[in-house]
């Protein structure tokens, strides 16, 4: 299963927009089987880009989808961490056990967290009622 992600994301990856920082990134979840996928997309004005995983998850609610099962998300040779906002927004539709993985432009596993790890004692909807 790990292996349609990475492929996805890879694809994600290559149609990414970044013409400013020329960092491209891709994002590939799987919710109730479905594969979901994005892509980061820049803004000369920077706080309004979006980043790949906000994709993945946007692609994931329109399809009907509420729960990430996994993710796998691919930037540069170095593991592409989710930033602070993304394990927010990943935290609202994974659990804490959810299985976070980064992986190099050529494919290889580079580092598996999970989300607890990525983020520690979260703020979640149980948090909420």
């Amino acid at each position: 299963m790990i292996q349609e992600l990475i492929r996805e994301a890879l694809e994600a990856r290559s149609r990414a927009y970044a013409p400013y920082s020329r960092f491209q990134v891709g994002a590939a979840l799987r919710c109730e089987g479905v594969v979901h996928s994005g892509c980061n997309v820049e803004n000369a004005a920077y706080p309004l880009g979006t980043c790949a995983e906000a994709g993945a998850i946007a692609a994931m609610v329109r399809g009907g989808g509420r729960r990430i099962e996994e993710i796998v998300i691919v930037g540069g040779d170095a593991p592409c961490t989710p930033c602070g906002g993304c394990r927010q927004k990943l935290r609202e539709f994974g659990l804490p056990d959810l299985q976070v993985h980064m992986i190099s432009p050529t494919g290889d596993l580079l580092l598996t967290r999970t989300l607890a790890e990525l983020l520690p004692d979260a703020f979640g909807p149980d948090h909420l009622g």
